[in-house]
């Protein structure tokens, strides 16, 4: 069936039927937030455990590569002073066959840099070395929180998966009654109907009028309006919360 033919079958249904399959399937939602309400926290907080590990995974991964940066430049320093060292010796012979004071005074100017660009890369090794250290301090604290909130979800994904399991055979039945349910709803119904689950805290899109009032905000529901939503000629929505006014108590033919 094209999208076309579906909206034309779909316009054909009473709004009275709408309703009723609006019920069915909040009813459907209902049950399974229900089941889902025992896990508590535990989704939240197994979500959480994960991205706080995956951060002290990239910071463990970061504080490597600075390392490796540092130890790649000690060792260029390290080699930037033996090639001084070659240099003072070479210079030192040069300064054996000098003929004159001006090349002795030359020659020892460029052997006082070569010391110099030793004495600078022994500073700069030093600092890195610090460096390393500093982050080697940092990464083993890293690690340890790792461990740690590595233990901390293993238990807690074993608690999450052992509730699961317990629920997961009813759970599944219910998504595939759900599945059925959805089908005879119209397009732009689920959407509005899934927008307002979202925004509510209690997930109830689709609500009977009880005592007068709205069953999702409980605010008043005057009796000119009970009177249209008993009618079943549109589709009234609640004016203060937005939830789905399917019909009033006593009336309807599937509770939630």
């Amino acid at each position: 069936m094209t999208a076309k033919a579906a909206a034309l079958a779909h316009a054909d249904v009473p709004v009275a039927a709408k309703l009723e399959a609006l019920l069915a399937l909040q009813h459907l939602d209902s049950q399974l937030d229900e089941i889902r309400r025992v896990r508590g926290d535990l989704p939240e907080e197994v979500r959480d455990l994960e991205d706080e590990i995956a951060g002290y995974e990239v910071r463990v991964k970061k504080f490597d590569e600075d390392i490796q940066g540092l130890n790649d430049f000690i060792k260029s320093r390290k080699q930037a002073s033996k090639d001084a060292e070659t240099l003072i010796k070479k210079y030192d012979e040069q300064q054996q066959n000098v003929r004159n004071n001006r090349e002795f005074e030359a020659i020892a100017k460029e052997m006082e840099l070569q010391r110099l660009e030793i004495q600078i890369s022994d500073k700069k090794i030093k600092e890195s070395q610090y460096q390393i250290d500093v982050k080697n301090a940092e990464i083993a604290g890293t690690k340890s929180k790792l461990d740690e909130r590595r233990k901390d979800l293993e238990t807690k994904k074993g608690e999450l998966d052992t509730i699961i399991a317990e629920n997961e055979e009813e759970e599944r039945g219910i998504l595939a009654q759900r599945e059925l349910a959805t089908e005879p709803v119209e397009p732009r119904l689920l959407t509005a109907y899934t927008r307002i689950r979202g925004n509510v805290r209690n997930g109830l899109a689709v609500v009977l009028v009880r005592r007068d009032a709205c069953g999702g905000c409980f605010n008043t529901v005057p009796p000119q309006r009970q009177a249209d939503i008993i009618s079943h000629k549109k589709i009234i929505v609640c004016e203060h919360c937005g939830r789905i006014l399917a019909d009033v108590e006593g009336r309807a033919s599937v509770n939630v």
